[in-house]
């Protein structure tokens, strides 16, 4: 596969690492960066990099990867996907991914497109292990249990909470796939942390969880982005009970979000158009290199 543009959409905690991302790959090049205040001060790691308010002006684009909030990714999706521009994103929300599949794969299939929906580590990677550990045992339950971490999208959602300055929500595993979240805020004055503390549980990130908020000082104090996540099934193979299958990873959460998104462009462009997730997707198609050569190294 010839080397293609890669464009990154935001560049906050997964954009930073998505750019790095890049930089590091052999089969991609950086086309440039998308941000709202693209003309302000430009960080000092992005020296010699085209940073601009519209992917027009970064000329040719193959993929780009929508490092932005999830709530803002139908909007960016349909707006490239229409360009013919293949699109990943970390869509986050599990309760509503299928509602995105539908609303972009007409845009994808008419103008001869791919979009990797949800291709984070969760939902994303962490689909494709549930699927393998399902595969291994049929029967069975299957426990995801994330932390103790930041996480990224319910993050997102606190900060956006009127009232709020700055937020920071930990997810405690508490076994069995029940999570506690905990969410920091730094207050703006006069707000009232009963306020913004129903408001944060009235929404959907956080409403099917145990959740606690508190008000601090700094919240920047606090922030640390590593995270992690153990997936247990215990199932049965064939007729065979008390099968016991374990995936474990303790990891900087944006980092390995921008990577396996960028092994979701590489996909891409070995999928028909249409709107995919991660577990339709070949896994050997997120691989660099000739089929050959990976098969007689991983098989």
């Amino acid at each position: 596969m010839s080397r293609k543009k890669i464009a990154v959409v935001g560049y906050g905690n997964i954009g930073k690492y998505a750019v790095e991302a890049v930089q590091a790959s052999p089969d991609f090049d950086l086309a440039g960066i998308i941000r709202r205040d693209a003309g302000g001060k430009k960080p000092p790691e992005l020296a010699g990099v085209t940073v601009a308010g519209d992917i027009a002006a970064l000329g040719k684009v193959d993929a780009a990867l929508l490092c932005t909030p999830t709530r803002s990714v139908p909007e960016h999706a349909k707006k490239y996907l229409a360009m013919g521009i293949h699109t990943v994103d970390s869509y986050d929300i599990h309760t509503s991914f299928m509602e995105l599949r539908k609303e972009l794969m007409p845009v994808a299939l008419k103008n001869n497109a791919v979009a990797v929906i949800s291709a984070g580590w969760d939902p994303g990677s962490d689909s494709v292990v549930r699927a393998l550990l399902e595969a291994c045992a049929p029967k069975g339950l299957t426990y995801t249990n994330f932390g103790p971490g930041m996480s990224m999208g319910h993050t997102v959602a606190a900060k956006s909470v009127p009232g709020v300055v700055n937020a920071l929500s930990m997810t405690i595993p508490l076994g069995t796939g029940i999570h506690r979240r905990v969410v920091y805020v730094q207050l703006a004055a006069g707000a009232k942390i009963e306020d913004v503390s129903q408001k944060i549980k009235a929404d959907p990130y956080f409403s099917h969880d145990e959740t606690h908020v508190m008000a601090v000082p700094h919240v920047d104090d606090l922030i640390d982005v590593g995270h992690g996540v153990n997936l247990v099934r215990k199932g049965v193979s064939g007729q065979t009970g008390n099968q016991l299958l374990e995936f474990n990873m303790k990891i900087n959460n944006p980092a390995l979000t921008s990577q396996i998104m960028l092994a979701c462009a590489r996909a891409a462009f070995r999928q028909k158009p249409g709107v995919y997730t991660m577990p339709e997707i070949p896994v050997i198609d997120l691989l660099h290199g000739e089929r050959e050569s990976l098969l007689a190294r991983l098989v």
